[in-house]
């Protein structure tokens, strides 16, 4: 990079449009969409889609509800020929859905592509030819006059063409080529020309489409742009304004975006953005964009999983982890402030009732688009309380106390530390499992007990097995839970205390099971926690309890007793 770049660059002109009025609208209806996959797509890749690739692309581009599809360069290679060929003679285009070509404005490619679409129902014949000074200038070294004319000349050939084919019903597109750095002027003398020459009706639309070919400006330039252009346009009836952005800066949502506030009625682009260089606009995440300020954006993303698969496999490129809505990652917390915060708003959701959507970190969803929860919050080093503790509640039921909560993030973080790696549910079900004794055959467990009232107090007589040994003990206390620990206390010769417990039901029947937390305290002040799960909610209470015992007894493996 050089120390000046102003020496070397310069920058983008603008338009003077101070009347501009898009700032102050908002996004409230979808636009209409056109894929354009399956040539500007296709086009960018290394290997280029076979029949086969381009047939599954297209049916499911007309799953998701599209109801516009650029379907091939059909002079570009005998293969989009013969793919548009096979489209329309084995009938794989629904009655709804227009199948759009694009050619330049040569007269042996513009014959060769309406060639391709004999017998279609309905169609869009794309014509575009470069209109900026620089193509004007270097590449082609044209007059503005003279690049009128070729625009002219094609459209009139397209139109001779499309009378010769009148079972067909069709569209006229035409694209100043490098709309976005064309003088605004010269993009509209073409523009009007070429609709003069088409002359639209109800029957034979034109639609005028402004692409930001390469993209070298801010979204707002291009807001002003076709603001200002579609201000400017003479007639407007049976004109559809069109946009095409490209990615060069990446805004190009963005430009997309304001370009519709700026009165476009129609996006061009790619899912998830394939295309040229940076590549085109990106359709999913302008859909579901709409989709998260409550518009319906008329196409379908309701299993984006398979979006992602289709597009992987046929375009042999893979999606962003993080890319917005479809990324594998892009719903996943791994931070604990994020997790906790997370935690929360399903917490309150599922509290109150609320309808509408309102859960930190996650502007849908994910629910909708076909993705489940257990993605949502994932555990690694990064993770704090409450990302181990949502997962198991919400795989398994359990709602942990908060003190658990804590020590179960600090056996998590260590695991983690360890490992240097993500835990997946399984790993964290098992690590919580073997640290509180969840486990068929505990290490201290309950064998058989018997209470009774005894001068006022309960007594408790227990058969325990530690570790394989069978342990008689016996206590009073207050109730059955404080007799238990008392008795421990004199069997085991230990000092611990009751510091607290909670209990709740596994699902909402009389026969659910019940799981209880109990909390116990060392006389050095250190909590030791058990959980267990039991039909019998007496029996989950005293196992919890010894569960908890064996958390502290692993830490003093010496007693007399073991000798």
């Amino acid at each position: 990079m050089i120390s000046e770049p102003s020496q070397k660059y310069t920058p983008a002109s603008i338009v003077s449009n101070p009347e501009r009025v898009w700032p102050s609208k908002r996004l409230e209806a979808a636009p209409r969409w056109c894929s354009t996959d399956l040539r500007d797509g296709n086009q960018a890749l290394a290997n280029p889609m076979d029949h086969d690739r381009k047939l599954m692309y297209f049916d499911h581009l007309v799953q998701c509800g599209f109801k516009e599809i650029e379907v091939a360069f059909p002079s570009a290679s005998d293969t989009e020929f013969q793919f548009v060929r096979k489209l329309i003679e084995k009938d794989h285009i629904p009655d709804d859905v227009w199948v759009q070509v694009i050619t330049q404005a040569r007269p042996d490619l513009i014959r060769m592509t309406m060639d391709s679409l004999r017998g279609a129902k309905q169609a869009i014949v794309h014509v575009y030819n470069a209109t900026a000074p620089v193509f004007r200038d270097v590449v082609f070294q044209n007059s503005k006059e003279k690049t009128i004319q070729l625009a002219l000349d094609a459209v009139e050939l397209i139109k001779q063409l499309c009378e010769e084919q009148p079972e067909t019903t069709w569209c006229l597109e035409y694209s100043p080529e490098t709309f976005c750095f064309t003088e605004l002027e010269f993009a509209l003398e073409i523009c009007e020309a070429v609709k003069d020459l088409w002359c639209p009706n109800e029957s034979r639309q034109l639609i005028l489409n402004l692409p930001t070919t390469v993209e070298v400006n801010t979204p707002n330039v291009f807001a002003d742009q076709i603001e200002l252009f579609i201000r400017n346009f003479s007639d407007l009836n049976n004109v559809t304004i069109s946009i095409h952005p490209h990615n060069d800066r990446g805004t190009g949502v963005a430009t997309a975006e304001l370009g519709v506030l700026g009165g476009a009625q129609r996006i061009e682009g790619c899912l998830f953005g394939n295309g040229e260089r940076t590549g085109n606009v990106d359709l999913v995440t302008l859909a579901m964009n709409l989709y998260s300020q409550g518009v319906n954006p008329n196409i379908k993303f309701e299993n984006i999983k398979k979006t992602v698969e289709v597009a992987e496999y046929c375009n042999r490129i893979p999606v962003h982890p993080r890319h917005p809505y479809a990324g594998e990652l892009v719903f996943t917390a791994f931070s604990g402030s994020h997790q906790d915060a997370i935690k929360k708003g399903f917490a309150k959701r599922f509290e109150t009732g609320q309808v509408t959507w309102d859960v930190p970190y996650l502007p849908i969803d994910p629910i909708d688009i076909g993705c489940a929860y257990e993605e949502v919050i994932r555990v690694n080093n990064q993770s704090g309380k409450s990302g181990a503790a949502w997962l198991i509640e919400q795989n398994h039921g359990l709602k942990l106390p908060r003190p658990l909560q804590i020590d179960f993030s600090e056996k998590v973080k260590s695991f983690t530390n360890h490992s240097g790696c993500e835990m997946n549910l399984n790993e964290i079900w098992r690590l919580f499992r073997e640290s509180y004794g969840v486990l068929d055959k505990p290490d201290l467990q309950l064998i058989d007990y018997e209470s009774k009232s005894e001068s006022g107090e309960l007594c408790i007589i227990s058969t325990l097995n530690h570790k394989g040994r069978r342990v008689d003990v016996e206590g009073l206390g207050s109730g059955i839970m404080s007799a238990l620990v008392n008795g421990i206390k004199q069997a085991f010769d230990i000092d611990i205390n009751i510091k607290g417990y909670s209990e709740h039901t596994l699902g909402l029947s009389t026969e659910s099971r019940a799981v209880t937390y109990v909390e116990i305290q060392s006389n050095l002040q250190v909590s030791y926690f058990g959980v267990s799960i039991n039909s019998d909610s007496l029996k989950a209470l005293l196992q919890a309890t010894l569960n908890a015992v064996s958390s502290f007894l692993d830490q003093y493996e010496s007693f007399n007793w073991l000798d």
